[in-house]
């Protein structure tokens, strides 16, 4: 399992990994992630528990299909976004 897997890890996708197969929940989260996506924002998109994505998103960058986007500080927006988002679950 993966540490650190907050509402605010950036995730990203290799184009690469749209071609695996993978299947259900494991594609949607790939072809979301092909540009950087938070894991709030997947559980929003998928409407399951962030607790599921977690773990989904964990299997996936065992695998590597997924890796963490490096992050820096986040601006106002972005915590307001992801607070939203999380609200919305």
């Amino acid at each position: 399992m993966h540490d650190g897997l907050r509402v605010e890890t950036l995730l990203s996708a290799p184009p690469s990994a749209l071609s695996a197969p993978l299947r259900f929940e494991a594609r949607h989260i790939v072809t979301l992630c092909q540009r950087a996506t938070s894991v709030a924002d997947l559980a929003v998109a998928l409407r399951v528990p962030l607790g599921v994505v977690r773990v989904l998103v964990a299997d996936l960058i065992t695998e590597g299909y997924l890796r963490r986007e490096e992050q820096g500080e986040f601006s106002i927006a972005m915590i307001e976004r992801i607070r939203d988002r999380v609200r919305a679950l």
